[in-house]
């Protein structure tokens, strides 16, 4: 038997596919969200930057957002879309299918983070990566940044605003003398060597030791890491354009070069946050509908 059509599937739901959902289900439309329960801000105890929301656990927020647009009448499944047709049959990991009339990514990225034991582990919690998500929590603290790329320095040079004791870490990274300069002026010290573990003691980072058995010690840590979209297999397998990192192009309205498809938050946007990434959200949610629309009157027209 043919799944039944939706008009919307949603895939992801985080802050964009959840805000996509509200919009569409308030404008009537028939909506399905399908999501894995795996949002990227999940380790972090709080988020911050979130008009009216700021300091809500991520997990409170999604929770919200999930009965709100069920009370919208939006259909929401608990499962993994583990392949796409062109014609928009969702595949999904328990063996149920799904076909709608547009589809909505909002399946986010995946933080690559070092190979240096402790990251993983205290990531989100003191192993941070966004100053505006977490720079005041560690204010005028001791505070560490670990070269994990080029803009690792940049990176550096912005937590100085939050704090008197920054140190750069290259580990693995060439610094330039011009930048080596540039972080002396502001009084950032660099210290070199191959970070070789994160120390933790009371449950709370402790230092930075280094290979050569120097231990720094510092109240966190900032990385930024390197970034992968999520579900590439689906990108891939509707044949959506996407820029050298791999992550979905989009106009102004999150319409991606495929017709009948749109991207919102960090799957289109690495760097959203997620009051970003529910506005990205609801601006597909318009266009998607007006879209719908227009192919309602067409339709509407054919048939006369």
């Amino acid at each position: 038997m043919d799944p039944e059509l939706h008009d919307v599937a949603v895939i992801g739901g985080g802050a964009a596919g959840l805000t996509a959902a509200l919009v569409l289900g308030r404008a009537r439309r028939r909506v399905v969200v399908v999501d894995a329960g795996e949002p990227r801000n999940g380790p972090a105890a709080h988020m911050h930057g979130f008009l009216s929301r700021d300091g809500m656990p991520p997990a409170e927020l999604l929770a919200a957002g999930r009965a709100e647009i069920r009370g919208y009448g939006v259909e929401l499944l608990e499962d993994r879309v583990v392949e796409i047709a062109r014609s928009f049959e969702l595949g999904l990991a328990g063996g149920d299918a799904v076909a709608a009339r547009r589809v909505l990514l909002a399946t986010g990225a995946v933080d690559e983070l070092p190979d240096i034991p402790g990251a993983r582990e205290r990531w989100g919690r003191d192993i941070l990566h966004c100053p505006y998500c977490h720079g005041w929590e560690v204010r005028d603290r001791p505070i560490g940044v670990l070269g994990a790329g080029p803009a690792s320095v940049a990176h550096a040079q912005l937590l100085r605003q939050w704090s008197h004791d920054v140190v750069f870490f290259p580990h693995t990274l060439s610094v330039t003398a011009t930048e080596r300069t540039a972080l002396e002026m502001r009084d950032i010290s660099v210290v070199d060597g191959v970070v070789a573990r994160l120390s933790v003691a009371g449950d709370r980072l402790d230092a930075v030791e280094l290979a050569d058995g120097r231990s720094i010690p510092r109240a966190a840590v900032f990385i930024r890491p390197a970034l992968r979209p999520q579900a590439g297999h689906l990108i891939r397998a509707l044949g959506c354009d996407v820029d050298p990192d791999g992550f979905v192009t989009v106009d102004a309205l999150g319409r991606t070069s495929v017709p009948g498809v749109w991207a919102a938050g960090n799957v289109a946007d690495p760097r959203a946050q997620v009051i970003t990434a529910a506005g990205q959200g609801s601006a597909a949610a318009i266009a998607i509908n007006n879209d719908l629309v227009d192919e309602d009157v067409g339709r509407a027209a054919g048939a006369r």
